[in-house]
């Protein structure tokens, strides 16, 4: 029996991904949580073989929820399905060590065969996306720039960005300037915009 975690903000995904599951006569959802700093929590808890997680979701992204199950549970393999294909995100997911990388749209019989090859120990990806994220220039920013950035695409301006990542208002602007200039954007809004699509925030 492999045993799943489900990982989805939107409750009627999650339902329909567990009423799809509970079909399969060897895979049974263990548990089932709706924000990202959830995930390890009950990971923790009910011991999954594989957590199905989700990207955008509070508290945490399914990238960084995936990245913590490896680093605490290492036995328990991850599959992001999501509803975005960014080949940023699909890169962000391997480096996350996650198992698998499949679309909502994949048709149901995917997702099912997906469970079991990463369970197996093996790796599932979209092909398609596999193949643009192949052409995709790596992400030329830091992590720090990622989290300034990050922090300015919700709206924070540089002395409250300052304070949560503990740094002077003065880096922050040399910071965003610097994302600017890497992204070849015009402006912040510009590079938030380029970030976005590219998956890499």
């Amino acid at each position: 029996m492999i045993k799943v975690l489900l990982a989805d903000d939107h409750h009627v995904v999650r339902g329909a991904l567990a009423a799809l599951l509970s079909l399969e006569p060897d895979l049974e959802v263990v548990a089932e949580v709706d924000a990202g700093d959830q995930v390890v929590p009950a990971a923790l808890r009910h011991r999954p073989d594989v957590a199905v997680l989700d990207i955008d979701m509070p508290g945490a992204d399914g990238l960084t929820a995936a990245a913590a199950v490896h680093e605490r549970l290492p036995e328990c393999r991850t599959l992001i399905l999501t509803g975005h294909g960014k080949p940023g995100h699909l890169r962000r997911a391997l480096t996350a060590h996650a198992g698998g990388f499949l679309l909502k749209t994949a048709p149901p019989d995917d997702l099912v065969a997906g469970i079991r090859a990463v369970a197996a120990g093996r790796r599932v990806l979209d092909p398609n996306l596999a193949l643009t994220a192949w052409d995709l220039a790596d992400n030329p920013l830091t992590p720090r720039e990622t989290d300034v950035l990050r922090l300015a695409a919700e709206g924070a301006e540089a002395p409250e960005i300052a304070a949560r990542l503990h740094l002077s208002a003065g880096t922050v602007r040399n910071y965003l300037t610097a994302v600017v200039d890497k992204l070849n954007a015009r402006n912040r809004t510009d590079a938030v915009r380029i970030a976005r699509e590219t998956g890499w925030i």
